[in-house]
């Protein structure tokens, strides 16, 4: 492969792909005058996404976020009670915990998935202890039946936050759909996107009609009482104008995972003979949707670190991200958490880059990104050797 030149060619991280169907969706919504949080298409998204995860119903939100605090308040969960959680996430987890009044308790990676470790859960269990959230990481599922045993044997509650694994499968079932509630987030970056949005799945009728009811401001069900107000709600609506383009992207969403496979499988022929670069897991019984395509880097066998490794490639017009940060590192909870080591999500947060791995992503993109990490390191081995 030749070696990239530097240039003036920009490479995103993620870019959503939009065309005339969202168009057509969203200029009927204007049309009606149906703009707002009522409309068919929030509706029609909601059913026919929670259907495609394999979950009776869905409920359309304003974000992932409030997607995970929304299904946590549903549930009941309030002062004094305990959420184990991944310490290897993004921090709206954390926080959606917190929003409650909750106290997440912390658990760490497993090194296969890089998803929170079903080994360490138990540990964590207390009398107070009401949940767990399983976080399927940049799109490979956790691994579902050991939580899914805990869950039962010790009477808690288990979300899945599916934001980053729109059709991610575990054993043949898509995520999402597993535990008591599916999470999922709709930003720009994701698989799907609504703008902003999100969306919780379930398929308990009475979590879905309770989520309904506090994402719509607690509203009075009874006509000449709804402005009667007996408990204190939200507004995390969904507008009809973002399910409108939610239902058009959902119609390709098997197009977006096949590319998103596609460029991973190409990503892997090409980096796996580079030392000192580890490969996004797959297990058997997973179907990874690869929502970013994630390495670690070595330094000792690759010559320079991530952080090295990721100006140097700004160098050449690819635009890359730094995993997460894990929760018990963050300014907000690192006082909380002060003398807790996480040795596995220390190391994936030093460690780990997301390469271009968006919808618009093409077979040239990849190959550009790869080559100018092959010149990189050949910049440095020449160095090296000098």
């Amino acid at each position: 492969m030749r070696h990239a030149p530097i240039t003036s060619l920009k490479i995103p991280i993620a870019v959503p792909c939009l065309s005339i169907k969202e168009m057509e969706y969203v200029q009927d919504c204007i049309k009606s005058s149906w703009i707002s949080s009522k409309g068919k298409y929030v509706t029609d998204f909601e059913e026919k996404f929670a259907k495609y995860v394999g979950g009776k119903h869905g409920v359309a939100v304003s974000n992932g976020t409030v997607a995970l605090h929304l299904a946590l308040a549903t549930l009941g969960i309030g002062r004094g009670d305990e959420i184990i959680i991944p310490t290897f996430t993004m921090i709206a987890v954390a926080n959606a915990v917190h929003y409650t009044g909750a106290k997440p308790i912390l658990v760490d990676s497993e090194s296969r998935t890089w998803n929170i470790d079903p080994q360490r859960i138990e540990e964590k269990i207390t009398k107070r202890t009401k949940g767990i959230i399983a976080v399927h990481l940049y799109g490979h599922p956790a691994d579902m039946d050991p939580i899914l045993r805990i869950a039962k044997d010790h009477g808690l509650y288990l979300i899945e936050d599916a934001a980053e694994a729109h059709g991610a499968e575990y054993k043949g079932r898509k995520v999402g759909a597993l535990g008591d509630v599916g999470c999922f987030s709709f930003y720009a970056n994701k698989i799907i996107t609504t703008g902003e949005g999100g969306m919780l799945v379930t398929s308990n009728e009475e979590i879905a009609e309770r989520a309904r009811k506090l994402r719509d401001q607690a509203y009075n069900m009874n006509m000449r009482k709804w402005l009667i107000h007996d408990e204190i709600g939200y507004n995390y609506r969904m507008t009809n104008i973002q399910a409108a383009i939610g239902l058009a992207q959902l119609e390709k969403i098997d197009a977006f995972i096949k590319t998103h496979r596609e460029n991973a499988q190409l990503y892997n022929s090409l980096l796996r003979g580079i030392p000192g670069m580890t490969l996004p897991p797959e297990e058997t019984w997973s179907k990874n949707v690869y929502w970013m395509y994630t390495i670690l880097v070595d330094k000792n066998k690759f010559g320079i670190s991530r952080d090295e490794l990721m100006c140097e490639l700004e160098k050449y017009g690819v635009e890359t991200r730094s995993v997460f940060h894990p929760i018990h590192l963050q300014p907000p909870y690192r006082n909380k958490f002060k003398g807790y080591k996480y040795p596995i999500a220390e190391d994936l947060s030093k460690r780990g880059v997301n390469l271009p791995s968006g919808n618009t992503l093409t077979k040239e993109h990849v190959e550009y990104v790869v080559d100018a990490i092959e010149s990189i390191k050949g910049k440095k081995d020449k160095r090296w050797i000098g």
